[in-house]
């Protein structure tokens, strides 16, 4: 219910006071002000305000009017989920849940983590992290550049193993310890009602038709999804999950969920996250990792667009919702949740074609 009656019509952020956030205020305080600050107390505050780019070339063809994608790799450090680690520390904070002295556990496949890892730095926080022995190289090196302690769990387990490292981890010391759950935690949607949403519908005039969103946590795709319906324009909203591990279109279509490992980080967490609400998606996609990747690859050779595996898997979607008649002439808005120069180890660019790193001399001619 708390979270529902945010559901108001928010103060436009172009006509807000210039203000200098403050530490210790409610996520709700804090994302009004937050894009019209002068300057910030600290990193965390420095979310949002991300790019929305027309994509220009990968939609050849397509019946819709346009593609136009969030570029969340512009954040602070360089996903969507330094919006959550923000708006949870933030909130956990304000509720007298997390304290000076305290340290922050959390289970992730890896942004989430690098997230809360940079909020921790920030504002002076310990921060233990619990992810799948899957998850690139360069997630884990950023987690510890930030000065994170890592645990990793085994593979096959998932999300899953890593969410019970973490609980038995908090076992040992309560109240030494807070686990911010983003699967669950009402301030992951909320922010992205508070930030994102407002972005999109200001950048656009509210002139979007249909949003297509990879789904992790469910945050993303929930909280844009509620603020252009308390804004009274219900779009169509697509979640985007592994074709490989279709846990959510089991979920809805009543039939026995089957989580399997995949290879594209991110999204499709295996079970049905409680911070995810069905209610305000209308449609939900599955994406190959293939497919994903050569997107990806395109988005970068084609748009200049250096993402990652999941934002090949939301575009292509997108792409191919775009290609359809029922949305012609509709504006479809795609979330490009992270940067790619996390992933130059994984199967995205361990190609023959990206090895060969030898570059023509002076006077050699072109390779």
């Amino acid at each position: 219910m708390a979270l529902r009656a945010l559901r108001v019509s928010l103060p436009s952020f172009r006509t807000q006071t210039r203000t200098i956030l403050s530490r210790g205020q409610s996520v709700e305080n804090n994302a009004k002000t937050l894009l019209a600050a002068k300057y910030f107390e600290d990193n965390s505050m420095a979310i949002g305000r991300t790019p929305l780019v027309q994509l220009n070339r990968v939609p050849f063809g397509g019946a819709a009017k346009q593609i136009l994608a969030k570029v969340e790799g512009r954040n602070p450090a360089y996903s969507v989920k330094c919006r959550i680690g923000a708006s949870m520390i933030w909130d956990a904070e304000a509720k007298g849940l997390l304290r000076p002295g305290m340290s922050i556990v959390e289970p992730t496949s890896g942004n989430t983590g690098i997230a809360l890892a940079f909020v921790a730095a920030a504002r002076g926080y310990e921060c233990v992290l619990t992810i799948p022995e899957s998850m690139s190289i360069e997630r884990r090196k950023v987690m510890k550049a930030y000065g994170a302690k890592i645990v990793l769990t085994e593979a096959a387990l998932g999300m899953k193993g890593a969410i019970a490292a973490a609980e038995d981890f908090c076992k040992q010391d309560p109240n030494r310890y807070y686990m911010p759950q983003q699967f669950s935690n009402p301030a992951n949607p909320m922010i992205h009602e508070l930030t994102t949403g407002p972005e999109i519908w200001e950048a656009t005039d509210g002139d979007v038709d249909v949003l297509v969103s990879g789904v992790g946590t469910g945050g993303t795709i929930t909280g844009i999804s509620r603020y252009f319906r308390s804004r009274g324009k219900p779009i169509h909203a697509v979640a985007v999950e592994p074709i490989h591990s279709p846990v959510l279109t089991q979920f809805t279509n009543g039939e026995e969920l089957t989580p399997s490992p995949h290879k594209i980080q991110g999204i499709g967490a295996g079970f049905v996250p409680g911070a995810l609400d069905l209610d305000v998606v209308d449609e939900i996609q599955t994406v190959d990792q293939d497919s994903s990747m050569e997107m990806a690859r395109r988005l970068a050779m084609e748009e200049g667009l250096l993402v990652g595996i999941s934002c090949g898997a939301a575009a292509h979607v997108a792409v191919e919702l775009g290609k359809e008649p029922r949305f012609a002439d509709k504006t479809i808005v795609v979330i490009l949740p992270d940067a790619g120069e996390r992933y130059l180890s994984t199967a995205l660019y361990d190609s023959e074609v990206y090895k060969n790193l030898e570059v023509s001399k002076a006077g050699a001619g072109i390779l």
